[in-house]
C-alpha cells in the first residue's frame, strides 16, 4: 500500500491550464489590517470620530453574536450607504498611501511558500476575496498574483459611489467569480486548486478538483473531515513584501471603506461562528 500523497499542488502529465484560487483574510493574510484604514479616513475627513466608534461597536456586536444572512445584508448595505457621494480618486489615493506608507499587512510565510510552489508548477495565481477591490488590488500586486476578484460598489452618473454594492464577492459570489475566470482564461476547474479558512467559502471549494482548508473554522473543519479534504495549519506570520514579481492589473477605485467594512463584517461573523459551541 502506497503512502498517502501530502496536500499541495501535484505535477500533472496532461497539458491543461490550472489555477490556484486563494481566499485572502486568514488564508494568506494572518491578521486583518482593515481597521488600520480608520485613521487615514478620519484624517481625510471621510469618516467622523463617531463613525469610528460605531465601527468599533459593530465589531463587538458581531464578535458576540452569530449573524445570519439577513443581518449581514443589513450591515453590508449600511456600510455601502455610508460611502455614497465619495470620490473614487480620493479613496484610491488614501488606500494606496496607507498600504505603502502606514499599513504593513502580515501574511503567513507558509502561504507565500504555497504561492511560490504553484507558480513554479506553472499554475496561475488568483485571489478571490470578500474585501473590496481597493484593498485586494495592492496586496495582489505585492504578492505578484495573476488575477484577483473582490467586492465592487456601483457608481452614480457623476462617477462617485452610489451607495449600493454592485457585486459582493462572498459565498456564491466567489464561485461566480471563479467560473468567470475559468470561462475567460480556460482554466480546467477539475484540475485546479482552492484554499480558504471559512465555511462561507464552501461554494468556492466545491468548484475545484483540489480543495484545501487552511486554519479552518469549526464548520469548515467538520466539512473537510467528512469529505476527506486536506487541512493545513499556517502559523508563521511575516511582513508582506513583494516576492513573486508578477503583479498585474491596476488599483481600481471601488469604495475603500466598504473594502474595509465588508471584510470586517465577514471577519466578525467568522469569529462568531468560531466562538459558537
Amino acid at each position: 500500500m502506497s503512502a498517502p500523497r501530502p496536500p499541495g499542488p501535484r505535477i500533472s502529465h496532461r497539458p491543461r491550464r490550472v489555477a490556484a484560487f486563494f481566499d485572502l483574510d486568514k488564508t494568506i493574510i494572518a491578521t486583518s489590517s482593515v481597521f488600520a484604514f480608520n485613521k487615514s479616513f478620519l484624517d481625510e475627513g471621510l469618516l467622523s470620530r463617531r463613525s469610528v466608534i460605531d465601527l468599533a461597536y459593530t465589531q463587538l456586536a458581531f464578535s458576540l453574536s452569530d449573524a445570519d444572512d439577513e443581518q449581514m445584508q443589513k450591515v453590508r448595505q449600511a456600510m455601502a450607504t455610508a460611502t455614497r457621494g465619495w470620490a473614487p480618486e480620493q479613496v484610491e489615493r488614501i488606500v494606496t498611501e496607507a498600504l505603502t506608507e502606514k499599513v504593513s499587512p502580515t501574511v503567513y510565510a507558509e502561504a507565500q511558500e504555497l504561492l511560490a510552489e504553484h507558480r513554479a508548477l506553472g499554475h496561475d495565481l488568483v485571489i478571490v476575496s470578500a474585501s473590496g477591490e481597493e484593498l485586494v488590488a495592492p496586496i495582489a500586486r505585492m504578492l505578484g498574483v495573476d488575477h484577483y476578484a473582490g467586492t465592487r460598489m456601483n457608481r452614480d452618473e457623476n462617477g462617485r459611489y452610489g451607495g449600493e454594492i454592485e457585486f459582493y464577492c462572498q459565498g456564491p459570489g466567489k464561485a461566480e467569480a471563479i467560473r468567470g475566470f475559468a470561462d475567460r482564461y480556460g482554466y480546467d476547474l477539475d484540475a485546479s486548486y482552492a484554499y480558504s479558512d471559512s465555511s462561507t467559502d464552501l461554494p468556492m471549494l466545491e468548484l475545484v478538483g483540489h480543495p484545501t482548508v487552511i486554519n479552518p473554522d469549526r464548520a469548515l473543519r467538520r466539512e473537510a473531515l467528512e469529505r476527506g479534504w486536506p487541512i493545513l495549519t499556517f502559523s508563521n506570520p511575516t511582513p508582506l513584501l513583494p516576492t513573486l514579481e508578477r503583479a498585474t492589473g491596476p488599483i481600481v477605485g471601488v469604495g475603500a471603506i466598504v473594502v474595509a467594512m465588508s471584510a470586517a463584517a465577514a471577519a466578525f461573523a467568522r469569529g462568531a461562528r468560531r466562538a459558537a459551541p
